[in-house]
């Protein structure tokens, strides 16, 4: 959930550290649902609807085995994929259908410094590319570290999602199961045969996407590169119209995911609110960054506090708020 329009102070760098396993409760927008919102049964409902877990789907493992027959990944006691067989380095990871190289840039320099973390992804498969839930649950306000999600499903690479857990509104197919059919806003569709297309969700419907191959969509957005150019506009971008996401304007901590001229996946984490670090990017910065990095097609992601990148077992970016936050989805590839 971006949280632009209160930007948090500058913290000191640190190392991400150990956080605690499965946390249970959402404890963002207390704070503003206490100053927005009058006391009483508004404050109850506002409470209730954001802040109280709604659980839809108990075991969604069992739920998406059921419904394609493939089971998610699964993981050793250590938190590293079963079955793994590629090779890691520092800048990177290879096995027999799967290549992925990281990269980490700095630009600019004091206030004005913006660093960012780049990963591009060669998948043989194109439903490599998986999703997953915080808790193994569907629903709102469900959350869990990235990294926590990250390590239960064997991931080797992972990336915060778009938290659609903090609305009700939008298309949901996650590993090629209908989730939630509410078209309101820009998606993004990843399709079994590679392609990866920006999309109008009120255009369609979750079962026709599904019958046209579509394998994961996102709904947060919007998108920033078209055919490899900067789309015109993506500095007045609404994506929510409810309490405490209107705004993702500013220089602020950004996650974004994109396809090249080839169909490989660019990945872009851009740390921020970290004076003399990083002080995160605009939106217009951050599509130029896509395009410097090969995007002809782009897609902004939840962001803020959320903007987590993890790989080989550890949050590789430093999280604005000085160690992870809760999201309610992760995009992941397997080891």
């Amino acid at each position: 959930m971006t949280e632009p329009t209160e930007p948090t102070e500058p913290t000191e760098p640190t190392e991400p550290t150990a956080r605690p396993r499965r946390p249970r409760r959402l404890v963002v927008l207390v704070t503003t649902l206490a100053l927005l919102l009058p006391v009483g049964g508004v404050t109850a409902w506002a409470a209730n609807r954001f802040l109280v877990e709604h659980v839809e789907i108990d075991d969604v493992s069992a739920y998406e085995a059921a419904q394609t027959g493939v089971a998610s990944g699964t993981t050793t006691e250590d938190g590293t994929a079963a079955g793994a067989d590629g090779t890691v380095t520092d800048d990177g990871y290879t096995s027999d259908d799967t290549t992925i190289s990281l990269d980490t840039v700095t630009e600019g320099s004091g206030d004005d410094t913006v660093t960012y973390y780049v990963a591009h992804v060669a998948l043989d498969d194109a439903t490599q590319l998986r999703s997953a839930f915080a808790q193994d649950q569907f629903g709102t306000n469900i959350t869990e570290d990235t990294s926590d999600i990250a390590q239960d499903n064997g991931a080797i690479l992972a990336v915060n999602g778009d938290y659609y857990g903090f609305r009700d509104t939008g298309i949901v197919i996650r590993n090629g199961v209908v989730y939630r059919d509410e078209g309101a806003r820009e998606g993004l569709a990843f399709y079994t045969d590679g392609r990866v297309e920006v999309y109008d969700e009120t255009a369609t419907t979750a079962d026709e996407l599904v019958a046209d191959g579509v394998w994961n969509t996102l709904s947060f957005g919007p998108a920033v590169v078209e055919e490899g150019q900067v789309v015109d506009g993506i500095e007045d971008v609404e994506v929510d119209t409810n309490v405490g996401n209107h705004s993702i304007q500013g220089e602020q901590p950004r996650t974004a995911i994109g396809v090249d001229a080839d169909g490989n996946l660019v990945i872009v984490v851009v740390d921020g609110r970290d004076t003399g670090y990083s002080r995160g990017a605009t939106m217009t910065e951050l599509a130029q960054i896509m395009i410097d990095q090969g995007a002809v097609t782009a897609y902004n992601l939840d962001g803020g506090g959320s903007s987590t990148l993890y790989f080989d077992g550890e949050v590789v970016n430093r999280p604005s708020n000085g160690g992870e936050r809760g999201t309610s989805d992760i995009l992941y590839v397997a080891g």
